[in-house]
């Protein structure tokens, strides 16, 4: 299998998606002239399908629902921290069409919401909004944390009929990995356990999935033999695989890149408390940012997100 970066494995898979289905369309901020990559050679290929919107992601990310509603599938490109202007749209209108219009209209959406953080680029560019859009039903997340997952998840996330959050850690852009050339898709729902081990089991988020696997491995000299779970989605969330390996492993750490108060660590952790709680042998652990925004200080900055070193000292803790 060829090895690719991340942001080419989204662009494969965009681009196989509106060869297979003429209902597919992308719009976006500047996407024409393929921005971050993502969108690179789209327009010479598929013209007025891929479309520049103004700077008003109240109006397109409510367009796409319009263009759902009448049988289109748009792919919706914006950073996260955007989102908050379209709240109206993806909270009362995507999230809640279907249902309030008794399942007579699908809404075949993907947004994909690019996470910055870690890049000095301050309070306004760095949100992971991702647990907030969790906490609304009628949404699926996506939060895929490699090139292969990228492509395959993307690709399910487009041919399904429901709206779908599709965050993209944009520290992943230029990561490498082997991805299949082979048509391929990967089912929402359906955990993927990175590596194996017995004495600690970490699950991760988004970019925190390279660190915990950086940090297992450091470990493992140390006799410690961590097992890394990738969610890959979070709604639906796949509970069995999280349970089943805190049922080896008896410990549990979740590594989050979003703030700690009701992130997916918390929601995970009280899931593993309520379902799983025989099985531990020790509290759980989680590491996500700290409670406040993310500053310009480069400095400062490093110590509000996980690292290698606190999720270390967490599974020191775990194991203690």
């Amino acid at each position: 299998m060829p090895e690719i970066t991340f942001v080419e494995a989204l662009n494969q898979a965009i681009k196989e998606e509106m060869r297979r289905d003429e209902s597919v369309f992308i719009m976006g901020e500047s996407i024409r002239g393929g921005i971050y990559g993502v969108t690179g050679g789209l327009s010479s290929e598929f013209g007025d399908r891929v479309i520049d919107t103004p700077l008003s992601e109240n109006g397109f990310m409510g367009a796409a629902v319009g263009a759902a509603a009448v049988g289109m599938r748009p792919i919706v490109q914006s950073l996260s921290s955007f989102m908050w202007v379209a709240m109206d749209q993806l909270v009362s209108q995507a999230a809640k069409m279907r249902y309030m219009f008794g399942g007579q209209v699908n809404l075949p959406i993907v947004y994909r919401c690019g996470m910055n953080y870690g890049n000095n680029i301050a309070a306004h560019h760095t949100d992971r909004p991702y647990p907030m859009f969790m906490n609304m039903p009628g949404l699926k997340i996506a939060i895929p944390t490699g090139p292969a997952d990228a492509k395959g998840l993307l690709k399910t996330a487009i041919r399904g009929n429901d709206p779908v959050m599709f965050f993209e850690d944009n520290n992943l852009s230029g990561v490498r990995a082997e991805v299949p050339e082979e048509e391929y898709t990967i089912p929402f729902g359906v955990a993927d356990v990175k590596r194996e081990g017995s004495d600690v089991t970490v699950v991760a988020l988004a970019g925190m999935l390279r660190r915990a696997l950086a940090v297992a491995e450091a470990l493992e000299e140390e006799g410690i033999s961590v097992e890394v779970v990738d969610p890959r989605t979070i709604v639906p969330l796949d509970k069995d695989t999280i349970l089943k390996s805190v049922e080896k492993t008896g410990r549990l750490v979740v590594v989050d890149p979003a703030h700690k108060s009701c992130s997916v660590a918390s929601e995970i952790s009280a899931m593993v408390a309520q379902e799983g709680f025989w099985t531990l042998q020790a509290p759980i652990q989680r590491v996500a940012s700290l409670d406040c925004h993310f500053p310009f200080s480069p400095a400062l900055e490093k110590l509000v997100f996980p690292n290698e070193e606190k999720i270390t000292d967490a599974i020191y803790a775990a194991v203690a």
